[in-house]
């Protein structure tokens, strides 16, 4: 059977103030009526029912993930007691999936990227998922680039070996490299044979869980503790406590011998920054992005304003800035330095007396 598993147990530190330790980024809708975590489970309507989607969150955000996804079960939504980055996640959720069902296949996803033409990016899941079953091995999805990007992570693969499933072509890697500098990033862009890393990956739960035998020795020790407990949330809690702090990327993929990645083109968005919400956001003839709030602008372009307090906003004579406002705080940044928001957040949990702002 084939299960969605749901990351969602980030900070969103880059998008603060909206993005607070009670509410992060994966839970807000900064796009329409839906939270992005609602997003990501409505993209695969019809595709993989809500009983087949499971979650791994924060302990402190599980009554928030019941309360934004009503059909999913209960018990599959994880809560982590400590953050352990994503290989410890991947690993505990194969080992739930697992345990019920020896022949799963696990569609890993982050809960807060945006993504447009869901018909060619379910097209793309199913060629990964047949790709996970007929070679056993672990699948990736990258994105065709379009710029030069130095804030993504790359995957080159193999021109060569290339073969089909579902009409779509699928490749074997040869390499991940991390976020590279821009005269890198314009070679791998002219080259041709380099994908966006999306941080998208399908495999069935018995090839991730030999990944982890193999490569990451100390992890699957727990998972197998795991998978012979009876399951419950003390069960889980020494899993996570027990496990390192590592990335899926660096403690599997990079080492692995048999990854494939399946090209995809469907509108990806990680949605890093709020300069990602800027591009993503309906604009006007000028270039400025303004929600529902009261405004007036005047010889100003390329702004993002993003405010819920029905205040008038005004701006004169400003260009490429971001205006949130939230309750509790105002933040304006330059949106060439909308990644530096989280050096912002870094400062405020140096500050008893500011932290009560996060």
């Amino acid at each position: 059977m084939i299960y969605a598993v749901i990351m969602a147990g980030g900070s969103g530190t880059r998008f603060w103030p909206k993005s607070t330790r009670s509410l992060p980024k994966q839970f807000l809708n900064l796009f329409g009526d839906k939270t992005m975590i609602q997003e990501t489970v409505a993209r695969l309507n019809g595709f993989i029912p809500p009983e087949q989607v499971m979650v791994v969150t924060n302990d402190e955000y599980v009554s928030i993930v019941e309360d934004q996804l009503s059909g999913t079960r209960k018990e599959f939504i994880v809560g982590e007691p400590v953050a352990r980055n994503t290989a410890p996640c991947v690993a505990a959720a194969a080992a739930l999936l697992h345990k019920q069902d020896p022949d799963s296949v696990m569609v890993v996803l982050p809960a807060d990227h945006q993504i447009g033409n869901s018909k060619e990016y379910l097209q793309i899941l199913q060629t990964a998922i047949e790709t996970a079953n007929s070679e056993k091995s672990l699948v990736t999805i990258g994105i065709q680039p379009n710029r030069a990007e130095t804030g993504y992570g790359y995957i080159r693969f193999d021109t060569g070996t290339r073969f089909t499933k579902v009409n779509k072509d699928v490749y074997s890697v040869k390499n991940f490299t991390e976020k590279p500098n821009r005269e890198d990033a314009e070679k791998f862009l002219e080259s041709g044979d380099y994908l966006w890393n999306s941080g998208m990956f399908v495999w069935r739960t018995d090839t991730i869980l030999e990944a982890f035998k193999k490569f990451l020795p100390e992890v699957y020790e727990q998972t197998e503790k795991l998978i012979g407990s009876k399951g419950k949330k003390e069960d889980l809690d020494a899993f996570y406590r027990a496990c390192p702090s590592i990335s899926i990327d660096y403690g599997i993929m990079e080492s692995a011998e048999k990854v494939h990645v399946v090209p995809g083109d469907f509108d990806w968005n990680d949605v890093g920054s709020w300069t990602a919400v800027h591009e993503l956001s309906e604009k006007d003839s000028n270039g400025n992005a303004v929600g529902h709030s009261p405004v007036s602008i005047q010889n100003s372009s390329s702004n993002l304003i993003h405010s819920d307090s029905g205040k008038l906003i005004a701006l004169v004579g400003v260009d490429n800035l971001a205006l949130v406002e939230t309750e509790n705080a105002i933040l304006v940044v330059n949106l060439n330095s909308a990644q530096e928001v989280k050096d912002v957040v870094d400062d405020l949990k140096k500050d008893p007396e500011k932290r009560k702002f996060l």
